[in-house]
């Protein structure tokens, strides 16, 4: 008999603590993607600063691939939605781009100065606007808080309109938290803000998906073990509901480097999302 219990919930929800040199990242991340908008924009692909809505946070970035473009990838930061903003994986193009795609990289506006349900919102009218401006298949992709709110475009009551709608092609969620209920027990909630209604509305576990969808649940297989179900348990569930879903382990990576694979063309992640 396996007894699970978490009596810590905000270890089970940290990360950096958990991975070796953790605190290196973000200027690691910021390093390769002011290097990689640098050589877009020399390039002339890449439009920076874009705006999609009045708010400060407003904005996103659009870089496009050599000659048209086959459809339009989307990628959605994570944070616990209080964090970062797009420019910190702008390097994260890469791959997609290299697979014929356009790359729109939103930013939203940060808890606690918004509700995650408007957060929700935002991101919704970002992928609206960057849809405007690309033609084809759409694919949707985010990481952690970013993977909710991708996932959240493909529930039943999405933000998003029917004619955009029907353009996703499929949803890349990477280490998506997918069940918000359990953020109510951490300290990050007096910025978040929940509350249990709003958990629960805001919580695609909870939810059914808008349509036959496909959803591609990503996670490391090195994660904090609450990733690892909060993977595979939309993709249960969401299975039962009659989407098409695959649930991934990728083997030795942890929440930081998981997201590696969207830069590199060739990589297990970028062949599994363009061959699902």
């Amino acid at each position: 008999m396996i007894i699970h219990n978490i009596e810590d919930w905000d270890d089970a929800y940290a990360n950096m603590p958990h991975i070796p040199g953790g605190e290196t990242y973000p200027e690691h991340w910021t390093r390769k993607a002011a290097d990689f908008r640098q050589a877009m924009m020399s390039a002339g692909r890449a439009e920076l600063d874009l705006s999609y809505g009045q708010a400060e946070r407003n904005r996103w970035d659009l870089f496009m691939p050599e000659g048209a473009a086959r459809g339009l990838f989307v990628f959605v930061h994570g944070g616990y939605w209080m964090r970062f903003d797009n420019s910190f994986w702008s390097h994260l193009a890469a791959g997609p781009m290299a697979h014929g795609y356009a790359v729109a990289m939103p930013r939203y506006t940060l808890c606690p100065d918004i509700r995650i349900r408007d957060i929700t919102r935002e991101v919704g009218t970002a992928i609206e606007a960057a849809a405007s401006r690309v033609e084809g298949p759409i694919v949707l992709s985010g990481h952690s808080a970013g993977g909710h709110l991708v996932s959240r475009m493909i529930c039943s009551d999405t933000p998003l309109g029917p004619a955009i709608s029907s353009r996703i092609a499929s949803t890349l969620s990477i280490s998506g938290v997918h069940d918000l209920r359990p953020l109510l027990r951490i300290e990050m909630n007096a910025t978040l803000r929940l509350d249990a209604a709003e958990a629960a509305a805001e919580s695609p576990a909870l939810l059914e998906p808008v349509g036959a969808v496909e959803l591609l649940c990503w996670v490391g297989g090195a994660e904090r073990s609450e990733f690892v179900r909060q993977n595979a348990l939309l993709a249960n569930i969401w299975r039962g509901l009659g989407a098409r879903t695959l649930c991934v382990e990728e083997p030795d990576r942890h929440h930081f480097n998981v997201i590696d694979g969207l830069g590199e063309p060739d990589s297990p992640l970028m062949r599994t999302v363009f061959g699902f």
